[in-house]
């Protein structure tokens, strides 16, 4: 017999034998990835980039273009040699424009809120440039197309480490039925992904009742893999500031309440240090602030409770960052509609709470009927399970399909789902009643299973679900 290639020569040798099964190795749970119109944009196609903070974001793909505004001064000489000012911001059809606004582009305002509420790693799916238009200069139908966001998300196909999709700007489409198919592309998406979440926005209207704004997306979001997203409502108030450049705001001066042909951009003004208006007006710009959809808010706190909790955690009763208020106050009453709906069809509210500030106060998916997936902590959880172990399971294709494999991978599985029961992920006082992990002939597999390959393994877990409702019972005790 030939000697063993390697042991030829006299002498000793050392051999390290593996005795323990491989680890699953838990994907990233809140990678988002926002989808939208930026300043930078090469190539008629999307493209598609990773992200670690705004000025990431602004190397890559810019800032948002100036907001259209012009300022009007008017001047009154209540007195001789006494004059007043007044100074009022309009937009480029002479309408004023008040202190919270929201502006047409809101992907570079989008990615700031999501940081500042705890949002790390993320993609950017740019679809189209904004370079060259001035912010508001142009109807939305102009602008947004349903059409570029369809191919922003066929073009996240290509990305494997994103688990949240985001469309903010989608919102921006005038068309209910357009806004609707954005969504449900988003939604099949992330159902044909596997390892995905959608959170959509509820277009909010201030002259629409939360039960009216509702009723719209439901009416148009469909009734195909809702588990695979959660809504919210309304849009928020933030603490942004627009994005001003001193070139593109006019200002226009009226003398004793008559117009002027004199209309000059504000930049002019500051070449003269003793010019009244310039500084005036630049703290009436920084006063504006930027009305946003709360997906950006809601994935920067999906990743941060992730991070601090675990995704097991509801996202939700957690305080938003760089938001003064919703734009809608939500009553308890309003919240019964949204929460609860005979179509199933449940969005999550945004309310402020005296002494605690702008909360998120709703953790359900858009399938508020199934008792398996109403909740967005256990639709997620299992999407992070399924796809660690998917990914980790890898190494037993085409290995021999026997008990020594079986093993392997039940030994591996059953290691990662009893980390997850000891950080508090599954219910139960123990181990077994928290999850089971079966695979082998007779259990999960036939001789027929064997013979053509597959390798079967049952696996379920007890996922803990959110106290949502908190029911205190008091009653009177009677003195003995």
């Amino acid at each position: 017999m030939a000697p063993i290639q390697g042991y030829a020569t006299p002498g000793i040798y050392v051999e390290e034998i593996s005795t323990l099964p491989p680890s699953v190795a838990e994907i990233a749970t809140a990678i988002p990835a926002f989808i939208g119109y930026t300043e930078k944009h090469a190539g008629d196609q999307p493209m598609i980039k990773e992200i670690r903070s705004l000025r990431d974001y602004e190397e890559s793909f810019g800032q948002a273009p100036s907001a259209p505004w012009k300022i009007i001064v008017t001047e009154t000489e209540t007195e001789p040699e006494a004059k007043q000012f007044t100074y009022e911001i309009h937009d480029y059809d002479g309408k004023p424009i008040p202190i919270f606004s929201k502006p047409t582009f809101l992907l570079w305002y989008a990615i700031d809120l999501y940081f500042r509420n705890g949002g790390g790693r993320c993609f950017v799916v740019s679809v189209g440039v904004t370079d060259g238009v001035t912010d508001g200069d142009s109807a939305p139908d102009d602008v947004f197309k349903k059409d570029k966001f369809r191919e922003g998300i066929k073009e996240l196909e290509k990305a494997d480490d994103p688990t949240l999709v985001i469309i903010p700007e989608a919102t921006q489409l005038t068309a209910e039925s357009d806004y609707g198919e954005v969504c449900r592309a988003a939604l099949t998406h992330a159902y044909d992904m596997k390892d995905r979440f959608v959170i959509l926005d509820t277009k909010t209207d201030i002259a629409q009742t939360p039960t009216d704004a509702a009723k719209e997306l439901r009416n148009t979001v469909g009734t195909s893999h809702l588990e695979r997203g959660a809504a919210y409502y309304p849009d928020l108030n933030t603490t942004l500031n627009h994005r001003t450049i001193e070139d593109k705001i006019q200002v226009e001066i009226k003398t004793n309440a008559q117009d002027t042909s004199d209309s000059k951009p504000l930049a002019s003004l500051r070449s003269n240090e003793n010019d009244i208006h310039y500084h005036k007006i630049i703290k009436l710009l920084a006063d504006q602030r930027v009305i946003l959809p709360p997906s950006a808010a809601i994935a920067g706190v999906y990743a941060s409770v992730d991070r601090d909790r675990g995704i097991w955690k509801a996202p939700a009763n957690i305080s938003l960052q760089a938001v003064v208020g919703p734009v809608i106050h939500v009553t308890a009453t309003d919240q019964a509609e949204l929460n609860i709906h005979d179509t199933g069809k449940s969005i999550n509210a945004i309310r402020s709470f005296s002494g605690a500030g702008t909360l998120v106060w709703g953790a359900r998916t858009l399938d508020g009927n199934s008792n398996e997936w109403k909740f967005i902590p256990v639709r997620r959880l299992f999407i992070t399970v399924e796809e660690s172990v998917k990914k980790a399971t890898a190494f037993a294709v085409f290995e021999p399909n026997d008990v020594s494999t079986w093993l392997k991978v039940k030994g591996m599985i059953d290691s990662y789902l009893y980390t997850l029961w000891e950080r508090g992920a599954l219910q139960g006082t123990k181990a077994e009643q928290a999850y089971f992990v079966n695979v082998g002939l007779g259990k999960t597999m036939t001789a027929a299973d064997i013979s053509a390959g597959r390798l079967i393994v049952e696996i379920g877990l007890a996922a803990v679900r959110p106290a949502e409702f908190i029911i205190l019972r008091f009653s009177h005790k009677l003195a003995e």
